[in-house]
């Protein structure tokens, strides 16, 4: 191939990727910059699973953290996975994700799209947060991110391998259409369109083995993810602790989970798998 070619096909190669990185974000920026949020709007009625009065009292989201870190900090120092052995490329890429999470929650809660019960927190805030969600950023990464290295270790077959080829561009497409027709729902349209948009970069622009060990991984994570996340989101509390804008998301819940926290949830670790993988290697 003549050098001019090569030239012009790696440059066509980078606006392709600038461009596919961009998109989502400018379409957010427009939607965040346009959205008119009604202030408090928040929905403290909720579906229920089960009350538990133990959870009735102030500290209870941190206790959830405690919960959260302490099991998988002891489980870190096992003969066979070496947790703490990755803890070098692992809290970097957690810090990293957390500072882009962290910015988008302290807009959302100023914004009115969420806000947060002062019934279950210590009551210390930072930027608008209580201290307790900036912890979220943390221990979840920290914990989902040793389900995956746990599935890494003891289930050896690529069992979303061929599947994987398919998911990824169908979850892409699907996860970014939602964003768009949801357009005015600040929460479904950033979530979905930043998923997608990324998941979609992911799958073109990124030639990675580990896209289908992480799918399962996050499936597996669903499952303390969906509990600790029903505390928060008032399925096991006579409140919620975490409360939603009806007018900003899907409506659709997982017990009294919102179905656009699993998509956060997804996008959030994606994030921290992908910066993990790369600074480890």
């Amino acid at each position: 191939m003549p050098a001019n070619a090569l030239t012009y096909k790696r440059s066509f190669s980078r606006a392709s990727r600038l461009a596919a990185a961009l998109l989502p974000v400018l379409l957010v920026g427009a939607q965040w910059l346009t959205d008119v949020v009604l202030p408090g709007n928040l929905l403290f009625e909720v579906p229920v699973v089960q009350q538990y009065e133990w959870l009735e009292r102030r500290w209870a989201y941190f206790y959830l953290h405690i919960l959260t870190f302490l099991p998988v900090l002891l489980l870190s120092f096992d003969r066979n996975v070496h947790y703490y052995k990755k803890w070098g490329a692992l809290f970097p890429a957690i810090i990293v994700v957390a500072a882009i999470f962290i910015g988008w929650d302290v807009f959302f809660t100023a914004q009115g799209v969420w806000g947060f019960n002062e019934r279950y927190l210590a009551g210390w805030h930072l930027l608008g947060l209580p201290v307790e969600e900036w912890l979220f950023f943390f221990t979840v990464p920290f914990a989902c991110a040793f389900i995956y290295e746990c599935l890494n270790f003891y289930v050896k077959p690529d069992l979303l391998g061929r599947a994987e080829k398919v998911l990824t561009p169908m979850m892409g497409f699907g996860f970014f259409l939602v964003g768009l027709l949801h357009w005015g729902q600040l929460y479904t349209s950033t979530t979905f369109l930043l998923t997608g948009g990324f998941t979609l970069y992911h799958w073109r622009f990124l030639d990675v083995p580990y896209r289908s060990r992480f799918y399962l991984s996050y499936l597996v994570a669903l499952i303390p993810f969906l509990i600790v996340n029903g505390v928060l989101t008032g399925g096991y509390t006579e409140q919620p602790v975490v409360v939603y804008n009806p007018e900003e998301y899907l409506g659709i819940r997982i017990t009294s989970v919102p179905l656009d926290d699993a998509v956060y949830g997804f996008l959030m670790m994606f994030g921290v798998i992908t910066l993990f993988e790369k600074w480890r290697a």
